[in-house]
């Protein structure tokens, strides 16, 4: 198994860091070519609209949005999970729009607003590490869109077949059970 981390802007060292830590081999993806010898892709937190801007500037976009549409497994943290969302609260903007979810960008507000929290994540055994910063929830999903962990009702993390999407960091702490949790959805696609 080979997981491509995209690497145009953003965290994705921490990424790199965490499939590091579970002996997973991964690269970095710069190029669409890079796109074809992985079995999954991350797209780390950064700035959705630097990252979108990148993926057209790079050619990346067309030919990763329909390796997606064509079950080929991806994880979007934050910025990942505003990339992969069909469409955007208050923004016309769409970069991928595979996920059908409606994502409200920044809704925990500025970088003061950012905070760390234990929840319940459906599929995993333990409460998960969760790490926000200005980070967008799901305002709503689709029919065929689980909803993996709400906070305050709010939710955070959500999985649409060979999708996964979630609204924080797990790279930044040491729980690797999302990661984990991906890893999976890889081996059973």
């Amino acid at each position: 198994m080979r997981i491509g981390i995209l690497a145009l802007q953003g965290a994705f060292l921490e990424h790199k860091k965490i499939l590091d830590t579970l002996k997973v081999e991964n690269t970095y993806i710069k190029t669409k070519e890079d796109l074809d010898d992985i079995d999954g892709i991350i797209l780390p937190g950064g700035e959705s609209t630097a990252m979108g801007k990148l993926l057209r500037d790079f050619e990346i976009l067309e030919k990763l949005k329909s390796k997606i549409e064509n079950g080929f497994p991806v994880f979007g943290t934050c910025s990942g999970m505003i990339l992969l969302a069909k469409e955007l609260m208050n923004d016309k903007t769409k970069h991928l729009a595979a996920m059908d979810i409606c994502v409200k960008r920044n809704a925990y507000g500025r970088q003061l607003g950012s905070f760390e929290t234990c929840e319940e994540f459906k599929g995993i055994d333990k409460k998960v590490e969760m790490v926000f910063i200005r980070a967008p929830y799901v305002e709503s999903v689709g029919e065929n869109v689980q909803i993996l962990s709400k906070v305050d009702e709010k939710i955070v993390a959500v999985r649409e077949k060979n999708m996964l999407a979630i609204s924080f960091h797990p790279e930044l702490t040491k729980d690797t059970s999302v990661h984990k949790y991906f890893i999976e959805m890889i081996r059973n696609s």
